[in-house]
Protein backbone atom coordinates (compact mmCIF):
# COMPACT_ATOMS: atom_id res chain seq x y z
CA UNK A 1 0.00 0.00 0.00
CA UNK A 2 1.16 3.52 -0.80
CA UNK A 3 1.63 5.20 2.60
CA UNK A 4 2.76 8.59 1.29
CA UNK A 5 -0.39 10.62 0.71
CA UNK A 6 -1.24 14.27 0.12
CA UNK A 7 -4.31 13.72 2.30
CA UNK A 8 -5.65 10.64 4.07
CA UNK A 9 -9.38 9.90 3.66
CA UNK A 10 -11.70 7.62 5.62
CA UNK A 11 -11.51 5.13 2.77
CA UNK A 12 -7.72 5.23 3.01
CA UNK A 13 -8.08 4.43 6.69
CA UNK A 14 -10.17 1.33 5.93
CA UNK A 15 -7.65 0.18 3.34
CA UNK A 16 -4.83 0.87 5.77
CA UNK A 17 -6.26 -1.47 8.39
CA UNK A 18 -6.71 -4.17 5.76
CA UNK A 19 -3.05 -3.63 4.88
CA UNK A 20 -2.05 -4.00 8.54
CA UNK A 21 -3.90 -7.32 8.69
CA UNK A 22 -1.52 -8.68 6.05
CA UNK A 23 1.40 -7.91 8.39
CA UNK A 24 0.08 -9.66 11.49
CA UNK A 25 2.37 -11.96 13.43
CA UNK A 26 0.04 -14.82 14.28
CA UNK A 27 2.52 -16.57 16.57
CA UNK A 28 2.79 -13.59 18.93
CA UNK A 29 -0.78 -12.27 19.02
CA UNK A 30 -1.84 -14.14 22.16
CA UNK A 31 1.43 -13.40 23.97
CA UNK A 32 1.29 -9.70 23.08
CA UNK A 33 -2.38 -9.39 24.07
CA UNK A 34 -1.67 -10.97 27.46
CA UNK A 35 1.35 -8.73 27.99
CA UNK A 36 -0.51 -5.52 27.17
CA UNK A 37 -3.83 -6.55 28.69
CA UNK A 38 -5.54 -4.43 26.05
CA UNK A 39 -9.12 -4.70 24.89
CA UNK A 40 -8.07 -3.66 21.39
CA UNK A 41 -7.46 -6.30 18.78
CA UNK A 42 -3.77 -7.07 18.39
CA UNK A 43 -1.91 -7.92 15.19
CA UNK A 44 1.49 -8.12 16.93
CA UNK A 45 3.26 -6.40 14.04
CA UNK A 46 6.99 -6.30 14.70
CA UNK A 47 8.46 -3.04 16.02
CA UNK A 48 10.83 -2.46 13.04
CA UNK A 49 7.85 -2.77 10.68
CA UNK A 50 5.86 -0.27 12.76
CA UNK A 51 8.79 2.16 12.63
CA UNK A 52 9.05 1.72 8.87
CA UNK A 53 5.34 2.46 8.45
CA UNK A 54 5.64 5.59 10.60
CA UNK A 55 8.60 6.75 8.53
CA UNK A 56 6.69 6.34 5.27
CA UNK A 57 3.51 8.05 6.50
CA UNK A 58 5.59 11.01 7.69
CA UNK A 59 6.74 11.63 4.12
CA UNK A 60 3.21 12.78 3.29
CA UNK A 61 0.43 14.60 5.15
CA UNK A 62 0.68 12.56 8.33
CA UNK A 63 -1.57 14.93 10.28
CA UNK A 64 -4.50 13.93 8.07
CA UNK A 65 -3.67 10.32 8.99
CA UNK A 66 -3.91 11.25 12.67
CA UNK A 67 -7.21 13.02 11.99
CA UNK A 68 -8.68 9.60 11.18
CA UNK A 69 -8.05 8.62 14.84
CA UNK A 70 -7.63 4.96 13.97
CA UNK A 71 -7.68 2.61 16.95
CA UNK A 72 -9.32 -0.60 15.79
CA UNK A 73 -6.06 -2.36 16.51
CA UNK A 74 -3.40 -1.80 19.15
CA UNK A 75 -1.01 -1.57 16.21
CA UNK A 76 -2.93 1.49 14.95
CA UNK A 77 -2.24 3.23 18.23
CA UNK A 78 1.44 2.28 18.09
CA UNK A 79 1.71 3.98 14.70
CA UNK A 80 -0.18 7.05 15.89
CA UNK A 81 2.11 7.16 18.92
CA UNK A 82 5.18 7.30 16.70
CA UNK A 83 3.69 10.08 14.59
CA UNK A 84 2.54 12.18 17.55
CA UNK A 85 5.95 11.87 19.20
CA UNK A 86 7.55 13.39 16.09
CA UNK A 87 5.40 16.57 16.05
CA UNK A 88 7.59 19.56 16.89
CA UNK A 89 4.88 22.21 17.26
CA UNK A 90 3.72 21.95 20.90
CA UNK A 91 0.12 23.06 20.33
CA UNK A 92 -0.33 20.72 17.38
CA UNK A 93 1.21 17.85 19.35
CA UNK A 94 -1.17 18.50 22.25
CA UNK A 95 -4.17 18.53 19.92
CA UNK A 96 -3.40 15.06 18.61
CA UNK A 97 -2.20 13.67 21.92
CA UNK A 98 -5.53 14.62 23.50
CA UNK A 99 -7.34 12.71 20.77
CA UNK A 100 -4.97 9.78 21.18
CA UNK A 101 -5.02 9.67 24.97
CA UNK A 102 -8.74 8.87 24.99
CA UNK A 103 -7.97 5.60 23.17
CA UNK A 104 -5.27 4.39 25.59
CA UNK A 105 -6.21 1.24 27.49
CA UNK A 106 -2.78 -0.25 28.14
CA UNK A 107 0.61 0.73 29.55
CA UNK A 108 2.52 0.44 26.25
CA UNK A 109 0.32 2.93 24.37
CA UNK A 110 1.10 5.37 27.15
CA UNK A 111 4.79 4.71 27.80
CA UNK A 112 5.97 4.66 24.18
CA UNK A 113 5.03 8.30 23.67
CA UNK A 114 8.21 10.39 23.79
CA UNK A 115 8.64 14.09 24.42
CA UNK A 116 11.32 16.68 23.80
CA UNK A 117 10.75 19.13 26.64
CA UNK A 118 13.81 21.31 26.05
CA UNK A 119 12.84 25.00 26.29
CA UNK A 120 9.21 23.92 26.83
CA UNK A 121 9.48 22.63 30.37
CA UNK A 122 6.69 24.76 31.79
CA UNK A 123 4.32 23.85 28.98
CA UNK A 124 4.90 20.15 29.51
CA UNK A 125 4.64 20.49 33.27
CA UNK A 126 1.24 22.17 32.93
CA UNK A 127 0.15 19.51 30.45
CA UNK A 128 1.15 16.83 32.95
CA UNK A 129 -0.95 18.54 35.63
CA UNK A 130 -3.93 18.47 33.30
CA UNK A 131 -3.62 14.75 32.62
CA UNK A 132 -3.04 13.88 36.27
CA UNK A 133 -6.50 15.24 37.08
CA UNK A 134 -8.17 12.96 34.52
CA UNK A 135 -10.74 10.35 35.51
CA UNK A 136 -9.13 7.98 32.99
CA UNK A 137 -6.35 5.89 34.58
CA UNK A 138 -4.08 5.84 31.55
CA UNK A 139 -4.34 9.60 31.17
CA UNK A 140 -3.22 9.88 34.78
CA UNK A 141 -0.38 7.51 33.95
CA UNK A 142 0.47 9.67 30.94
CA UNK A 143 0.62 12.75 33.14
CA UNK A 144 3.09 11.07 35.49
CA UNK A 145 5.14 9.74 32.58
CA UNK A 146 5.65 13.28 31.25
CA UNK A 147 7.21 14.26 34.58
CA UNK A 148 10.10 11.85 34.01
CA UNK A 149 11.52 14.44 31.62
CA UNK A 150 11.64 17.04 34.41
CA UNK A 151 13.11 15.05 37.30
CA UNK A 152 16.68 16.28 36.84
CA UNK A 153 15.49 19.89 36.70
CA UNK A 154 15.92 21.49 40.14
CA UNK A 155 13.03 23.83 39.43
CA UNK A 156 10.54 20.95 39.28
CA UNK A 157 11.77 18.20 41.60
CA UNK A 158 9.92 19.48 44.69
CA UNK A 159 6.75 19.90 42.65
CA UNK A 160 7.10 16.37 41.25
CA UNK A 161 7.50 14.83 44.70
CA UNK A 162 4.47 16.78 45.89
CA UNK A 163 2.45 15.41 42.97
CA UNK A 164 3.57 11.83 43.66
CA UNK A 165 2.41 12.29 47.24
CA UNK A 166 -1.15 13.05 46.13
CA UNK A 167 -1.82 9.51 44.89
CA UNK A 168 -2.34 8.05 48.36
CA UNK A 169 -5.81 6.77 47.49
CA UNK A 170 -5.03 5.71 43.92
CA UNK A 171 -6.47 2.26 43.23
CA UNK A 172 -5.37 1.68 39.64
CA UNK A 173 -2.41 -0.69 39.39
CA UNK A 174 -0.86 0.94 36.32
CA UNK A 175 -1.02 4.40 37.87
CA UNK A 176 0.60 3.25 41.10
CA UNK A 177 3.28 1.45 39.09
CA UNK A 178 4.29 4.50 37.06
CA UNK A 179 4.29 6.53 40.28
CA UNK A 180 6.77 4.07 41.78
CA UNK A 181 8.94 4.19 38.65
CA UNK A 182 8.88 7.99 38.79
CA UNK A 183 9.93 8.02 42.44
CA UNK A 184 12.72 5.58 41.67
CA UNK A 185 13.94 7.96 38.98
CA UNK A 186 13.72 10.81 41.49
CA UNK A 187 15.87 8.85 43.92
CA UNK A 188 18.50 8.14 41.26
CA UNK A 189 18.69 11.73 40.00
CA UNK A 190 17.70 13.74 43.08
CA UNK A 191 18.77 11.45 45.94
CA UNK A 192 18.83 13.87 48.88
CA UNK A 193 15.48 15.47 48.15
CA UNK A 194 13.88 12.08 47.61
CA UNK A 195 15.25 10.68 50.87
CA UNK A 196 13.79 13.67 52.68
CA UNK A 197 10.47 12.96 50.96
CA UNK A 198 10.57 9.27 51.90
CA UNK A 199 10.93 10.20 55.56
CA UNK A 200 7.57 11.97 55.49
CA UNK A 201 5.04 11.02 52.82
CA UNK A 202 1.48 9.84 52.22
CA UNK A 203 2.28 7.09 49.73
CA UNK A 204 0.14 3.97 49.83
CA UNK A 205 1.91 0.76 50.82
CA UNK A 206 2.06 -0.62 47.30
CA UNK A 207 3.71 2.48 45.85
CA UNK A 208 6.33 2.95 48.58
CA UNK A 209 7.27 -0.73 48.56
CA UNK A 210 7.40 -0.89 44.78
CA UNK A 211 9.55 2.27 44.74
CA UNK A 212 12.04 0.62 47.08
CA UNK A 213 11.99 -2.55 44.99
CA UNK A 214 12.69 -0.59 41.78
CA UNK A 215 15.57 1.26 43.45
CA UNK A 216 17.05 -1.97 44.78
CA UNK A 217 16.86 -3.48 41.30
CA UNK A 218 18.69 -0.53 39.75
CA UNK A 219 22.42 -0.65 38.96
CA UNK A 220 22.44 3.14 39.44
CA UNK A 221 21.76 2.82 43.18
CA UNK A 222 24.62 1.93 45.52
CA UNK A 223 24.49 -1.13 47.73
CA UNK A 224 24.55 1.14 50.77
CA UNK A 225 21.49 3.01 49.57
CA UNK A 226 19.72 -0.22 48.65
CA UNK A 227 20.16 -1.41 52.22
CA UNK A 228 19.21 1.99 53.64
CA UNK A 229 15.96 2.12 51.67
CA UNK A 230 14.66 -1.01 53.40
CA UNK A 231 13.91 1.10 56.47
CA UNK A 232 11.09 2.80 54.56
CA UNK A 233 9.22 -0.39 53.66
CA UNK A 234 5.64 -0.63 54.86
CA UNK A 235 3.77 -3.71 55.97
Amino acid sequence: MNLVKEKWTKQDGKEFNKYLETLKNEDRIEWTTNLLKTNLKVLAIKAPVIKSIVKEIKKGDYLSFLDLNLHEYYDDTAISCGLISSIKDFDVMVKYMKMYSKTIDNWASCDTLSFNVKNREEQFYNLALEYIKSKLPFERRLGLSILFKLVDNDKYIDKILEICNKFEKEEEYYVNMINAWLLCDCFIKQRDKTIKFLKNNNLNNFTINKTISKCRDSYRVTKEDKDYLLKFKKK
